[in-house]
C-alpha cells in the first residue's frame, strides 16, 4: 500500500485491458460518474466530501462498505447521437424517468436553454439492479421514458446499445464504439 498524503474526495482513473490496469489519471474532486458507487454502496459520496472538508473525520472505514448489485450511468448530452455534433437549444418537452433504481441528476427542464458555451450535459441518468441483466432491464425502460425534445441528444445512441448483443453479453472493449459507429451503427 502507498500512502500519497492525500485527504479529500478523489478519483484514481484506469482502462483495463488484456488483462492489465493501465493508469490514466488521478482527479482531486468528485467525478461526475460518483452516483454509480453511490447507488452500489449506499454512500453519499458529496456529503461525505462536505463533511471532510468541513474538518470531519471519514464516517465510516473501508470494511464499512458493501458493494450490492451493478449500476449504469448514461451521461445524456446536448449532442447529436452519431456525431457528437453539439446541439445547444432550448427543451420544448422535457420529462425523466423514474421508479425502482433509477436515478435522475439534472437542473435541465422544460423551456430551459442548454447554452452553447458550456458542457452539453442536459443530465446523467443511472440505473441499479441486484444483477447487471436487471440493471439493463431498467436501463432500457427509463431510456425509453426519457423525453427530450427541441436538440439532439444522446439518447437515440443510448438506446441502440443498450439493445446491442455485445452490449448485453458484456463483449465489449475500449474500442468498441469507436467501431461500431464508424461500422454505422448509428445509420
Amino acid at each position: 500500500m502507498c500512502d500519497l498524503g492525500y485527504l479529500g474526495a478523489g478519483t484514481v482513473e484506469f482502462l483495463y485491458e488484456d488483462g492489465k490496469f493501465y493508469f490514466i489519471e488521478m482527479n482531486t474532486r468528485i467525478q461526475v460518474e460518483h452516483p454509480v458507487t453511490e447507488m452500489i454502496t449506499g454512500i453519499d459520496l458529496v456529503n461525505e466530501q462536505i463533511r471532510i472538508a468541513a474538518g470531519a473525520e471519514l464516517s465510516l472505514k473501508q470494511s464499512d462498505i458493501v458493494l450490492e448489485g451493478h449500476a449504469i450511468e448514461c451521461r445524456v448530452n446536448a449532442e447529436h447521437p452519431a456525431t457528437f455534433r453539439p446541439s445547444p437549444g432550448k427543451l420544448l418537452s422535457f420529462h425523466t424517468p423514474g421508479g425502482l433504481g433509477v436515478r435522475v441528476d439534472s437542473a435541465a427542464y422544460q423551456g430551459y436553454t442548454i447554452p452553447p458555451h458550456y458542457d452539453s450535459l442536459v443530465g446523467k441518468l443511472i440505473v441499479h439492479g441486484r444483477t447487471r441483466n436487471e440493471c439493463l432491464m431498467r436501463l432500457r425502460r427509463a431510456l425509453d421514458e426519457f423525453v427530450v425534445d427541441g436538440i439532439d441528444t444522446t439518447l437515440p445512441l443510448f438506446r441502440t446499445l443498450v439493445r446491442n448483443q455485445d452490449i448485453q453479453n458484456g463483449l465489449y472493449d475500449i474500442h468498441w464504439l469507436e467501431k461500431f459507429l464508424a461500422a454505422g451503427g448509428m445509420e
